[in-house]
């Protein structure tokens, strides 16, 4: 009897001990978002973003060809229509003078823009600089007033498994305030060039776009920017939200210069595998394999050379390969950095003076404009041009989307299903990757006899669809 006493003593005092660190763990869990959330409603802001989408329509059932003497009688029953195409997405007040932190696509594009400060009062807001390579720009509200704002957070201090809260502006409802975790972080997900998402499961949908992500201090420590959503069916639980530590860098440059000044270093790079690593007598795979050195880039100047493997850049370690071009832009320009490099199978160094990604050749002649000439296809009564990358980011396509875009309709066109602005990705069951390819296939497939067509469209809200016409 006496040893099942000590035993139920000793029993008694484990769960003493245990009990109080039982519930010190279960008060981390809010009862309620309540108070954090009036708090922060205030800073998060709904943005309109107006455009002029411009359309011809033609009465007539038939086009006159140029120069035709009938062309000119006519041409007042084709003219221009203009129409106002009004996009959705939040944001959030960083200062109290009402700069507005959002996404590039939210405003890309946009030549009036109107923000609504605590789903009441609205304000004209103008762009102080955006940057479509992290999807961010910075507004400003065209008011005198003082506004009340947030502040970052560090969100390399968040962890997977903390409590998140997301508020924006979701299908237009104002004011939403969704809850989850984070889920994931480091995620490349092939949207920007500098992906480091972290994932959450809170509820975000098409409008929280630019809304940010809050800590339970009330801090940003993200902003809320992509979501999986097969077939466009809304939120399924795994969204995507730009780190503060990032973002906000970038964010600092857009309002002090306007644009963004990025560190380069001049390199194209590639993975290092288990082989790589096994050749060069690396312990692991590790670091950024140099393929090629730009010419007169700050990496040929300071020595570096291909096949060297970066494992260290200004005293941070490079971990993989899409680690290195996230270190390089985060870097102020004209700094002098020094690299480790494993090359011939020992560690040396080498000292950089880093350059400007936007002034590089590099970057120019990537982003030279591409060709948005209009294609006329008549045996449908359109025009398109081809789908660039800007689209893609704008819309949130599938990363290797090709196709066409919509920019314009006659009135007797055969195609009643499609708008300006709809993008056109199949025909027959083949994919189209530009504009004269599709015309071609039009042609084609209408001289050997076909008259049923079958395409695949994006429309306005993303939605991909299979859609029929019967020509006569």
């Amino acid at each position: 009897m006496k040893i099942y006493k000590k035993v139920f003593h000793y029993c008694l005092i484990l769960i003493v001990l245990i009990l109080p660190t039982s519930f010190a763990h279960a008060k981390m869990v809010p009862s309620s978002f309540a108070d954090l959330a009036e708090k922060l409603m205030p800073s998060v802001v709904n943005i309109a973003s107006t455009q002029t989408i411009r359309t011809t329509s033609n009465p007539f059932p038939f086009e006159f060809p140029e120069g035709s003497p009938f062309e000119d009688m006519f041409k007042e029953f084709n003219q221009p229509r203009e129409r106002k195409a009004t996009g959705l997405g939040s944001g959030f007040i960083i200062d109290s003078k009402g700069i507005v932190v959002t996404n590039n696509h939210v405003i890309q594009g946009a030549e009036d823009i109107v923000v609504s400060v605590n789903g009441s009062k609205e304000y004209k807001a103008k762009v102080i600089g955006k940057d479509p390579y992290m999807d961010l720009a910075v507004l400003q509200i065209e008011s005198d007033e003082k506004f009340i704002p947030v502040s970052f957070g560090d969100s390399d201090k968040a962890r997977v498994g903390d409590w998140v809260i997301a508020i924006g502006n979701p299908y237009g409802f104002g004011g939403t305030v969704t809850t989850g975790i984070i889920s994931s972080r480091n995620r490349d997900i092939g949207l920007t060039r500098y992906d480091d998402f972290i994932q959450t499961d809170a509820s975000i949908n098409v409008g929280n776009s630019g809304g940010p992500l809050f800590d339970l201090n009330g801090k940003v420590v993200g902003i809320n920017t992509a979501i999986i959503a097969p077939g466009r069916s809304g939120s399924i639980g795994i969204g995507f939200a730009i780190p503060s530590n990032s973002a906000s860098k970038v964010i600092e440059q857009l309002i002090e210069f306007g644009e963004t000044k990025r560190g380069w270093l001049g390199v194209r790079i590639q993975v290092v595998t288990e082989e790589i690593a096994e050749v060069e007598k690396l312990e692991k795979p590790e670091g950024a394999l140099v393929a090629n050195v730009s010419e007169g880039s700050p990496a040929a100047k300071g020595g570096i050379k291909p096949g060297d493997i970066i494992l260290e850049f200004d005293g941070k370690k490079v971990d993989t390969m899409r680690t290195l071009p996230k270190l390089v832009a985060q870097t102020k320009v004209g700094k002098r950095v020094e690299v480790k490099i494993w090359r011939n199978q020992q560690l040396i160094s080498k000292k950089v003076l880093l350059g400007r990604l936007e002034s590089s050749k590099e970057f120019k002649a990537e982003n030279k404009t591409e060709s948005d000439k209009d294609i006329i296809v008549e045996a449908l009564k359109i025009s398109v041009r081809d789908l660039n990358k800007n689209d893609i980011s704008k819309r949130e396509l599938p990363k290797n989307s090709t196709g066409v875009v919509v920019t314009k309709i006659s009135e007797n066109s055969p195609l009643k299903f499609v708008s300006v602005n709809d993008v056109i990705v199949e025909l027959q069951k083949k994919k189209i990757t530009n504009s004269n390819q599709f015309l071609k296939l039009v042609n084609d497939i209408l001289n050997k006899g076909q008259k049923t067509l079958m395409f695949a469209i994006y429309n306005s809200k993303n939605q991909r669809s299979y859609l029929t016409v019967k020509l006569n």
